[in-house]
């Protein structure tokens, strides 16, 4: 039987239940060894028979109604490196999508937007710079400044800087980091057909460094870019036979830039994303499932499919690092029309408040 407890709603300050999961999450034994026939068997599924399997595991260990509102913001944007082919932020694809480099912003700044996030209901604050890899000096030293700030706001801190080495990842645990975001993009066999510049192993090192410093792994995927479906049952295996697993999984649709290569790329069917959340859910029970990249595209319906399907969080805001994002007011208007709840705190999975120093505590 569920618990209740009462608590601020962060949006207007009125009292409500939040409940907690069913199930203690300490309890529960999760797979790390999952095939990829039993992957894409899953995924495949009959669609009402693969949501109400993946809805019994979210209703078991999640808060049944709360959807967490989470804030990415681009604190250094344009001229990366990377080859991305999806990204607007490339300087290889910068002629044609006329994206201009901007320099990192200032801390002051950014904290601000984070505060402001916090007041219109997000508990994770997310930042992005359009780096290959993170560098020693005044640029990085800014970031831990920023990740001390958004801590002393009450807030979940994530950073994604590119492929960092294992002491800056206990540098940014040391400043308060609550996760590290490194997304894997898709599975191993077709990850060539999209990036060159960077190799899988090299992602795979990166969250091994990440979980080295005791901090939250953020890691997820795009479809859409012109993968198989097999192709996405192994991101899935992939993701789910990491251990642990991803505190956060983002699910992202392929939102396609004019100028990049995959700009002519045809919309996801909004029941692809649904599969896509539904099997993370069963594959990865205690994981955040965060939609990501390509809501706006979704209508109202198809994000409540999502919803019911076991994802508990959504960026919030104007802007997803550069591409548009769906309106706030209409996400609030969503949350409540389809009976849910915004989280109304952070729920720090991994690092305790005690583990955190007290110079970033509120």
């Amino acid at each position: 039987m569920s618990e209740t407890f009462e608590t601020a709603n962060p949006i207007n300050g009125n009292g409500h239940s939040a409940e907690t999961p069913r199930e203690p999450k300490a309890a529960v034994e999760t797979r790390h060894d999952w095939g990829c026939e039993e992957v894409l068997a899953l995924l495949t599924a009959p669609l009402i028979d693969l949501v109400d399997q993946a809805r019994a595991v979210h209703r078991r260990f999640h808060a049944n109604r709360e959807v967490q509102l989470a804030t990415l913001l681009s604190i250094k944007t344009g001229a990366c490196p990377e080859d991305c082919k999806y990204c607007s932020q490339s300087a290889h694809y910068a002629k044609t999508t006329g994206l201009k480099r901007e320099s990192l912003l200032d801390t002051d700044d950014v904290l601000a937007k984070a505060k402001l996030a916090k007041d219109s209901g997000a508990t994770r604050f997310c930042m992005g710079a359009a780096w290959r890899e993170v560098k020693d000096g005044e640029a990085f030293d800014s970031v831990l400044a920023m990740v001390r700030g958004v801590r002393k706001l009450g807030m979940e801190a994530c950073v994604t800087l590119g492929m960092l080495s294992q002491s800056q990842a206990d540098r940014l645990a040391e400043a308060g980091l609550t996760a590290y975001n490194h997304n894997l993009d898709t599975s191993p066999e077709f990850y060539g057909e999209i990036v060159t510049t960077r190799t899988y192993q090299d992602r795979l090192d990166t969250l091994a460094r990440v979980r080295s410093a005791g901090l939250q792994v953020c890691c997820g995927g795009i479809i859409g870019m012109g993968e198989s479906v097999e192709d996405r049952a192994r991101l899935l295996q992939t993701l789910a036979n990491l251990e642990p697993h991803p505190e956060s999984v983002p699910v992202n649709a392929l939102a396609a830039v004019p100028g990049t290569p995959l700009q002519d790329r045809p919309p996801v069917d909004p029941l692809d994303l649904v599969r896509m959340v539904a099997t993370a859910r069963i594959l990865m029970p205690l994981s955040r499932v965060r939609l990501s990249a390509g809501r706006r595209a979704l209508s109202k319906e198809a994000q409540i499919l999502c919803f019911l399907a076991g994802a508990n969080s959504i960026f919030h805001g104007d802007k997803l690092l550069t591409t548009a994002n769906n309106d706030a007011a209409d996400d609030l208007a969503l949350i409540e029309e389809a009976g849910l709840r915004v989280q109304p705190t952070p729920l720090l999975l991994l690092r305790s408040e005690s583990a955190v120093p007290a110079e970033v505590k509120a």
